[in-house]
């Protein structure tokens, strides 16, 4: 019975571990005053959190689940956010998304991981902005060889909205299929008790 106690208490601690492992297991204290810029970035870790945290212990079961046969499963959702963070980082760097969009990775691990990834280089590329660098951004996707400019304000109404509102189909989703998120995570706080 200790044995038992024991590898079950060293398989959760592993997977807390590997779960730490990825960016935004906690979201970083807030920064001391507010502008345009840090706004934009508070908003990319709060997605970054819910996103980790949303895809965190995921099955093959809850992977494949959709509420119906018209809707796209939870994989497809998860594929869907990879690229609305690929959005979310070209605009950062004020470079282009071309279509097609990019095929995402087929492992799990390696899609939570190039999402988080690329949501926190977006982030820190954003709380580094001053006031004017950040007007001189744009939103620019390239489709069909036509070309479309968008502000950097419609970042947050589009790929950041668009995310969060899938990353809680996700945690819908998984819940639906009888794998809850994990217990004390407070997206208030941005910690996991």
């Amino acid at each position: 019975m200790y044995i038992r106690l024991f590898t079950l208490f060293v398989f959760t601690f592993s997977l807390q571990t590997m779960a730490q492992d990825y960016p935004f297991s906690s979201i970083p204290q807030a920064p001391k005053n507010f502008s345009a810029s840090n706004s934009i970035c508070r908003m990319i870790q709060g997605l970054g959190f819910r996103y980790h945290w949303a895809t965190d212990g995921l099955r093959a079961e809850d992977l494949e689940y959709r509420p119906s046969d018209e809707a796209q499963s939870t994989l497809g959702t998860i594929q869907h956010i990879y690229s609305l963070s690929i959005t979310i980082l070209n605009a950062a760097k004020n470079k282009v998304s071309e279509g097609p969009r990019p095929i995402p990775p087929d492992r799990l691990d390696e899609l939570r991981r190039a999402t988080l990834d690329y949501l926190q280089e977006s982030a820190e590329l954003f709380l580094n902005f001053n006031e004017d660098e950040l007007y001189e951004l744009n939103i620019i996707f390239e489709r069909g060889g036509k070309q479309s400019k968008f502000p950097i304000w419609n970042l947050i109404n589009g790929p950041i909205s668009d995310a969060l509102y899938h990353t809680g189909q996700v945690v819908s989703f998984r819940r639906t299929s009888g794998n809850p998120i994990s217990k004390g995570v407070n997206v208030f706080l941005g910690v996991k008790n």
